[in-house]
């Protein structure tokens, strides 16, 4: 774990600082990228005040300009432990983050500790159990609301949603920030669709390419099936994998099977969870019997990633805008060797895809200290709803605005055709948020085993009406 501590500065030191806007790449084992600022209508024209009312009123508000100048009376010194969201897990971008809200907020000292999603949870619920529980956590609804949240150990964020200052956020990312009990647990900043890929290259060679619409990065499920065949018959026996050693990246094995035959994982109540519908069954049974399409249980979505773009597998299931972006091994959009990368929306019979979603943003862990979190408010609200620095938090997540009104993020950045291209063809197939279900934690293990199981010959219809026991049980806990 990575320890960096920011000191209040002086207002006259820091306010020389300038915030440095970062894209980059990330791994999108995670969790798991998602615009210029509002076009506001002009204010209606006013009487003119008599001019000793005109004079108080300057008076007022250079004293208003101070006061907030100066972060106002807010004094504390608050945490925040971030997981590794784009660049929210890159202490140099955090770094300059912090220091553009010191400038405003001199007084309040942030240190930030950076988790990861291997050992994340673990950390944070020792410092739960041992009464040290970070103020701030940067995470989804999974864990700050479904999680935390419902277990009564985080602040209603409820006021930060009553402001003005915090706008439209689109219903259903709205929606995924509130409990059970209607209060809110976490305030968002970006999110993204995650979608698939495929080796554009390899697929040309084994003239698999028919099949795909990569002008709408489309496909139906019987073309899917035609183009991995075609694939495997052409020598690569890799074609994909159902990763399952773990819940790293467990989106893509979620979508690529609920949406081969429209089928669902939870009610639309996000109360239960469905996957043992027969559309569910007949799409596992399918992907078990392809040729070219295996189930790993050495690998998780991370690792799937890895052996996508060293070319052992020609496809993936694990993707998003920031790995196709990513320039850490090769050029973005490609491979390790340069092949073209294609990002691929699921195919589904239907040709309606839903994709799974990852939602980002901050939610406060209630430690007693109204202090510490008027501090961390402050934070949340000046990182997400500052004019001046909401695109650079959200650039800075690699990810997209929850917010329609927050346009041309990423206008002007090298990145800027990519982002536009997932924004029209990707972002608006966004399904339902239901990772907030009771019991999810438990439902995500279930869900693995239950891959595993698969995968050494268990009856898929047996395994997946285990899955749903298993994960009904947590739930109703």
């Amino acid at each position: 774990m990575k320890k960096k501590r920011f000191l209040a500065l002086g207002l006259s030191l820091v306010m020389a600082l300038s915030l440095t806007a970062c894209g980059g790449g990330n791994d999108a084992a995670q969790q798991p990228a998602e615009d210029a600022a509002a076009t506001e209508e002009p204010a209606p024209a006013e009487e003119a005040a008599p001019a000793e009312d005109t004079a108080a009123a300057d008076d007022a508000a250079g004293d208003a300009q101070t006061e907030e100048a100066a972060g106002g009376d807010l004094s504390a010194d608050i945490t925040l432990w971030t997981y590794p969201i784009g660049n929210w897990g890159d202490s140099a971008t955090v770094d300059s983050l912090v220091a553009s809200f010191n400038a405003k907020y001199p007084n309040i000292g942030v240190t930030v500790e950076y988790l990861d999603y291997t050992n994340g949870d673990d950390q944070v619920n020792t410092a739960i159990e041992g009464g040290q529980a970070p103020d701030l956590v940067m995470e989804g609804p999974e864990r700050l609301v479904a999680n935390w949240g419902a277990r009564g150990l985080m602040v209603d964020l409820s006021d930060l949603f009553a402001t003005e200052a915090g706008g439209e956020i689109y219903e259903s990312v709205n929606a995924a920030c509130k409990g059970t009990d209607g209060k809110y647990y976490e305030y968002p900043l970006c999110m993204v669709a995650h979608c698939m890929a495929i080796n554009q290259n390899v697929f040309e060679a084994a003239d698999a390419m028919q099949y795909v619409d990569a002008e709408n990065h489309t496909w139906t499920t019987d073309d899917f099936l035609k183009a991995v065949q075609a694939v495997y018959d052409s020598g690569q026996t890799n074609v994909g994998a159902i990763y399952c050693s773990g819940q790293g990246g467990d989106q893509g094995t979620r979508a690529i099977i609920n949406n081969m035959y429209s089928s669902t994982f939870t009610n639309a109540e996000h109360t239960a969870y469905t996957a043992n519908t027969p559309e569910n069954i007949k799409a596992l049974e399918t992907l078990y019997a392809q040729d070219g399409i295996n189930f790993d249980a050495a690998i998780n979505g991370g690792e799937e990633i890895t052996l996508f773009r060293n070319g052992t597998l020609a496809m993936s299931f694990c993707w998003n805008a920031a790995q196709q972006t990513n320039t850490d091994n090769s050029a973005a959009g490609t491979t390790n060797n340069g092949d073209t990368i294609l990002p691929m929306l699921f195919p589904s019979d239907d040709g309606k895809t839903e994709l799974c979603g990852g939602i980002w943003g901050f939610g406060i862990f209630d430690n007693g200290d109204q202090a510490k979190i008027d501090a961390a408010k402050a934070f949340i609200d000046f990182i997400c709803n500052d004019a001046d620095q909401v695109k650079d938090s959200v650039k800075a997540s690699t990810y997209f605005p929850v917010r329609p009104t927050l346009t041309g993020i990423y206008d002007g950045t090298e990145i800027a055709d990519t982002m536009n291209e997932f924004s029209t063809y990707f972002m608006p197939s966004m399904g339902d948020y239901y990772q907030v279900v009771p019991g999810w934690a438990e439902a995500r293990t279930e869900w693995w085993n239950m891959l595993q199981r698969i995968g050494t010959g268990g009856d898929v219809a047996t395994e997946v009406e285990t899955f749903v026991t298993n994960a009904n049980a947590a739930a109703a806990q």
